[in-house]
């Protein structure tokens, strides 16, 4: 069976400091921050997902929003060159992370930029959202890693929010979900269902039809409940402030074997 691993990170102190681009800025608590990541932490591990703790970034106010780092597919690790200039020394403390679970490591170069949180896997399909953070540069280098070993890579427009999986992530079956008015080209999904709430856009699949989601979308929750999925609820209010939801907190390794 293969292992199921989450590389997670800790937020940092400076926490509050962190990028903002869509939002307005309001206070974040740190100390709430912390117990908010480690009750996120503690709902993977109760769901058969192992934590991986990669090494503090203190020094990075966005640190602890993982994903954008790195992008894993069948097992290959391609490290992340965000778009966001800040956010560029993120990348080694992850990388090395990778490599010790056994990944094969590549890396987006100079003039390619990538944010992890612009790339949504469903199956073989690499879903890019392209013209935030991550450039056609980017893309061609992700291109250039994945497709050898079977993806399909498609672009997608992204201009309403920070990256594609602010506004789109996909149920077990496949199935697109998004916040409507954020969706720039819903029609690029085989299968798109809206849901109610910008915050119920995102979803972290944890298997068995359980799905991780935020605490601040209980009318979707109740919609997936309906459609027979068991929502996984968690606190992350702090980090929604500043733009954050459940997939960037955790880069999930489903692929890896122990």
């Amino acid at each position: 069976m293969p292992s199921r691993k989450a590389l997670v990170r800790r937020p940092s102190p400076r926490l509050a400091e962190g990028l903002v681009t869509h939002a307005e800025r309001s206070p974040v608590d740190p100390g709430l921050a912390l117990g908010q990541w480690e009750r996120y932490a503690a709902a993977l591990a109760a769901h058969g997902w192992e934590p991986v703790e990669v090494e503090p970034a203190d020094g990075c106010p966005d640190g602890v929003f993982v994903e954008d780092t790195v992008v894993v597919f069948h097992e290959v690790a391609l490290v992340a060159r965000s778009g966001a200039p800040s956010r560029r020394a993120e990348t080694a403390a992850v990388e090395a992370a990778v490599a010790r679970l056994g990944c094969s490591v590549q890396r987006v170069r100079e003039p390619g930029t990538l944010d992890g949180g612009d790339v949504l896997k469903i199956g073989d399909t690499v879903y890019v959202g392209v013209g935030g953070r991550t450039n056609a540069a980017g893309v061609a280098q992700l291109r250039a890693a994945f497709e050898p070993l079977g993806a399909r890579v498609a672009e997608v427009p992204v201009s309403r929010v920070l990256h594609l999986k602010s506004a789109v992530t996909a149920l077990p079956d496949g199935t697109v979900i998004g916040y409507e008015p954020l969706v720039e080209a819903p029609s690029l999904f085989p299968r798109f269902l809206p849901v109610p709430e910008e915050a119920g856009a995102h979803v972290v699949l944890l298997g068995g039809g359980k799905l991780l989601m935020a605490a601040s979308a209980p009318k979707t929750a109740d919609l997936f409940a309906d459609l027979g999925y068991e929502p996984v609820v968690v606190d992350i209010g702090e980090f929604e402030k500043l733009e954050g939801c459940v997939t960037c907190l955790s880069v999930r390794l489903r692929d890896l074997r122990p």
